[in-house]
C-alpha cells in the first residue's frame, strides 16, 4: 500500500509533524529517540533508516549500538538517559500511564515546553513505526 498516494493530506499532515519535531528537538536525542522507539517497536526499516541518518549526522556507533541498552551503557548524558526513559515510558504505555518517577526525571532535565516536544517527538516516531510494520515496509538491500 503506498498511502502518501492512497492518503496524501494524512501523510502531508504526518510530514508536517516530522518537520516540526526536527525543528524543536536536538538533533541528536530526535535520533536516539528514533531508533530507541524504532527498536521498541520492531520496525526494521525504520531502526535502519535512523541509524543511517544518525551516522551521518556524525553521531557515533558504539552510542548507536548501547541505545538497546541505554540504561547500563556509560555514553549518555542525563538529559539523554531522561530523554531515553521516557521514550521507553511513552512507547510501552501501559495501563498507569508513564511512572512519576520517569516524567519527574524529563522535567528536571527539560523545560516543559522540552518535554511537550519530546512527547511529540516520540509519538510521531510511534505512528510512523506503525505505519511501517503494518506495510511490512523493509530496508534496502545491503550494499
Amino acid at each position: 500500500m503506498s498511502w502518501p498516494e492512497l492518503v496524501p493530506a494524512g501523510y502531508a499532515a504526518m510530514s508536517q509533524l516530522e518537520k516540526y519535531t526536527r525543528s524543536t528537538v536536538d538533533p541528536t536525542v530526535l535520533h536516539l529517540i528514533k531508533v530507541r522507539a524504532s527498536m521498541l517497536n520492531g520496525c526494521t526499516f525504520c531502526v535502519d533508516m535512523h541509524t543511517q541518518e544518525a551516522l551521518a549526522d556524525g553521531e557515533h556507533q558504539r552510542r548507536l549500538f548501547a541505545v538497546a541498552a541505554w540504561r547500563e551503557a556509560p555514553y549518555f548524558d542525563d538529559r539523554e538517559r531522561a530523554a531515553l526513559a521516557l521514550t521507553d515510558a511513552v512507547t510501552r504505555l501501559d495501563d498507569h500511564g508513564v511512572p512519576d518517577d520517569v516524567w519527574d526525571e524529563a522535567v528536571k532535565h527539560w523545560s516543559e515546553g522540552e518535554v511537550a516536544n519530546l512527547l511529540l517527538a516520540i509519538g510521531t516516531i510511534n505512528v510512523w513505526n506503525r505505519i511501517a510494520i503494518t506495510n511490512r515496509t523493509q530496508p534496502p538491500p545491503l550494499a
